[in-house]
């Protein structure tokens, strides 16, 4: 079964802030409906603290994302935003606590590409992502790195398919846990090459690393920034970037199409969401605030060293991404009998 990894980018939002913003504005003009009182609610939103929910701990790269946002946010808002942490089941946590919130607009959710896989690993979620939010923003993509410990008897993507094709049983490859972008990377990279290697998940991208340096395992798929420092101490090789483009911060690193494994354009992605129902002026509002940060700086410049592509879509642009990023994993996911074990 072949796996069609490009996907045509939805219209981009305005990066105009009295543009984008203008179109909630007029809704005011209209006569009393329930449009135009939604309308009114969004002249007036919003009036006390924005909460911010992250299923990830402090530290991770959702809270990362999370926090860059928060100034700009705030500033643009007139409001506190604050950063709330709730862990645990690969964002799930978040996910359900934000789909219960009040959808008015005071509680949102910064949520990562695993919004988009986690309907495959857990069949009887209790948010499913397409219709328990309203997709807000989707600000940032981050692709991953395919990195060998340097003593390793290879030096490109190629040589790499090769050394553990000669193996019987194959290699292994860590990841930061079940299920998490690096991992369906390691299996998609088995997919598209028929090679044999074993996933071995690890608590976080350091630990993953670690056992990448130490000898462990032979490969990773890791985000550039936690990569980058041990390529320049030469203490991991990188051989390919998952994306259609090289990396500013790697420049000499191909990409794995440029390397010979086509279809593996694969990103970790973040945005912004808030519970189904919420007045569709004040997703617009939002929406025009952060692809306004997102435009200028200096978010666009904090993103770019992150190893990350600011990107901006509409709210609809969005739900068309997450809906066809849910199913090109459902489609992984099977095809690698991925389990949330």
């Amino acid at each position: 079964m072949r796996y069609a990894m490009r996907r045509r980018r939805p219209a981009a939002a305005p990066t105009t802030l009295a543009a984008a913003v203008a179109s909630f504005v007029c809704a005011s003009c209209v006569l009393r409906a329930p449009a135009a009182l939604a309308a009114d609610a969004a002249a007036h939103y919003p009036d006390h603290t924005v909460r911010v929910v992250v299923g990830y701990p402090p530290g991770g790269g959702a809270d990362i994302m999370a926090r860059l946002l928060q100034k700009p946010l705030s500033a643009a808002l007139g409001q506190s935003v604050i950063i709330e942490n709730r862990p645990g089941a690969g964002q799930n946590i978040a996910d359900a606590y934000v789909a219960r919130a009040k959808p008015d607009g005071y509680t949102l959710l910064l949520s990562s590409s695993a919004l988009a896989v986690n309907p495959s690993l857990f069949p009887t979620l209790s948010a499913n992502p397409l219709t328990a939010f309203e997709p807000v923003a989707l600000f940032a993509e981050s692709p991953n790195l395919l990195v060998v410990n340097p003593k390793l008897p290879v030096d490109s993507v190629a040589a790499l398919i090769a050394y553990e094709k000669k193996r019987p049983e194959g290699g292994n490859f860590s990841s930061s846990g079940n299920g998490s972008t690096q991992h369906l990377c390691g299996e998609l990279f088995k997919l598209k090459t028929g090679m044999k290697a074993t996933h071995v998940p690890y608590k976080g991208s350091a630990p993953s690393l670690a056992a990448v340096i130490g000898g462990d395992v032979d490969f990773s798929f890791v985000n550039i920034p936690s990569a980058k420092p041990l390529v320049l101490q030469h203490q991991l090789k990188a051989l390919a970037v998952t994306s259609t483009h090289r990396s500013p911060l790697l420049p000499d690193v191909p990409t794995m199409a440029q390397a010979g494994v086509p279809g593996m354009d694969v990103a970790a992605w973040y945005g912004v969401l808030a519970p189904a129902g919420t007045p569709a002026p004040i997703v617009a509002k939002l929406n025009a605030v952060i692809v306004h940060a997102v435009s200028g700086e200096p978010l666009k410049s904090q993103l770019v060293n992150l190893g990350s592509d600011p990107v901006t879509y509409t709210p609809a642009g969005f739900h068309q991404y997450l809906a066809a990023d849910t199913q090109r994993w459902a489609q992984i996911v099977k095809a690698a009998g991925i389990t949330p074990r």
